[in-house]
């Protein structure tokens, strides 16, 4: 929803004051976003927009007197038409669920880039959804279009959200990591550069969560990726 001026008005809520000065310099050239006040913590947001509502909350979950997820959940209640995306530096699944589980609107990575920032803010302000490419896409799919259980903790659905959100490209360096060749051997198999091979397995392991071969190899036995 956007004010009758066409501009979105925006809410940062971020107990650091560097964060949301960045935000702010980062919209400061977007003629159709505007930032129309901060608040440093949850309880402090949810004054705000009882005196003033505005178009789209963006909120940070770790925040002091109410976090983040507590505000989304508020805010749903008391002010459904308003708008929520969640920025975070966290990227487990559990935050994701809970965010999603209260109504938020988007989930994105504090280490997004400003085009998938710019991104999501324009989406959900058109009444969209958006969700950070790191987050599993079952569970977003699951929660979003309501046809979710409560947390069913399988192994079936880890290697389900494990498998999709792996990209083709991922999923055939897991093969050949797993056969024990190099980021050397891997590219010249794929016919891709050595430090495209690396950025791959990096990716890869990130979305896995793990650290190491040993960690990769546990992990994909658990899976049952391999």
């Amino acid at each position: 929803m956007r004010n009758i001026m066409g501009q979105t008005k925006i809410l940062l809520a971020d107990d650091h004051e560097l964060v949301r000065d960045g935000i702010i310099a980062l919209l400061e050239n977007e003629e159709n976003l505007t930032v129309v006040n901060e608040a440093a913590n949850g309880k402090e947001a949810l004054e705000i927009i009882e005196k003033d509502t505005p178009d789209l909350l963006i909120v940070d979950i770790r925040m002091p007197e109410l976090n983040g997820i507590e505000v989304v959940k508020k805010v749903k209640k008391d002010f459904p038409n308003l708008k929520t995306l969640v920025l975070s530096m966290h990227d487990s699944t559990e935050y994701v669920v809970q965010c999603v589980e209260a109504g938020a609107d988007g989930y994105l990575l504090k280490g997004s880039s400003k085009e998938e920032f710019l991104k999501a803010i324009n989406k959900i302000a058109g009444g969209g959804k958006y969700f950070s490419g790191d987050i599993s896409a079952i569970i977003v799919s699951n929660f979003v279009n309501g046809n979710s259980e409560k947390r069913v903790d399988t192994n079936s659905q880890k290697q389900d959200a494990a498998l999709n959100i792996l990209t083709k490209r991922e999923k055939q360096i897991l093969e050949l990591i797993l056969e024990g060749k190099n980021n050397q051997e891997i590219g010249d198999e794929l016919k891709i550069s050595k430090r495209t091979a690396e950025a791959h397995r990096f990716n890869l392991m990130k979305k896995l969560e793990v650290k190491n071969l040993m960690e990769l190899t546990h992990k994909s036995r658990e899976l049952k990726l391999i």
